[in-house]
């Protein structure tokens, strides 16, 4: 019965202020791309406090954040963690499907802030233009943020990484930051009902550049999957 009150409130409370958070964003947005990334930064922070305070989670990172232009690559299983890495991270230009662009409202704010669409079936083509995207991310200094499992994967899967990953990690050449989570075991994918507990963050061990695609891939693999 808590758990229950406890997520209506969330729900209730979560949703109406990031409409405020839109609103200010759609009104002074246009000045810079600074006032979005601030702004989106604002809503992180309010996720966040809505996620301990409300629901009773609390936030642990297991392992040293290195804080720079790396490519983050992050295990994906709920909602949380999409927005979290705004906390987490500073002003991380995160890999966003390509759909959630057209969402009215939302999607002219991500791209104000500099989100990187995914269109998860054009191949090639889809490659380059996430590379372009990437470069002028890292061009501004901010740090590049991928979920290569392409969807939210229930809490103890681990499917294979989307090619994506292996093809930017090569253009790129950025060290990967692999990062694993478990959210999906007090907040599961599709269910109303989050439950109080602990979410852990685990950093994994920095992957230099230049490695072979497959043992980046298999390094990466077993980094996001570590909590599983």
């Amino acid at each position: 019965m808590l758990t229950a009150l406890r997520s209506l409130i969330f729900m209730a409370l979560f949703y109406s202020g990031s409409l405020l958070f839109v609103l200010w964003a759609m009104l002074f947005g246009w000045v810079t791309p600074l006032t979005v990334q601030r702004t989106a930064t604002g809503w992180s922070r309010f996720h966040r406090a809505c996620v301990q305070w409300i629901l009773g989670q609390k936030i642990v990172v297991e392992g040293d954040l290195p804080i720079g232009p790396y490519l983050y690559i992050v295990k994906h299983e709920s909602m949380f963690e999409t927005i979290d890495m705004l906390c987490l991270l500073d002003r991380p230009a995160i890999g966003a499907k390509r759909e959630l662009f057209d969402i009215p409202l939302w999607g002219g704010i991500a791209r104000r802030y500099g989100l990187i669409p995914i269109e998860r079936t054009a191949g090639a083509s889809a490659l380059r233009t996430l590379r372009a995207e990437a470069r002028d991310r890292i061009a501004q200094g901010r740090p590049i943020c991928l979920f290569p499992e392409g969807t939210r994967v229930p809490h103890g899967e681990s499917p294979p990484l989307k090619a994506g990953f292996a093809g930017l990690y090569g253009l790129l050449g950025l060290p990967v930051v692999p990062i694993a989570i478990d959210s999906g075991r007090v907040s599961p994918r599709g269910k109303f009902l989050k439950r109080a507990g602990v979410i852990t963050y685990k950093v994994g061990e920095m992957l230099p550049t230049g490695l072979d695609r497959k043992e980046a891939e298999i390094r990466v693999h077993a980094a996001i999957n570590a909590l599983n």
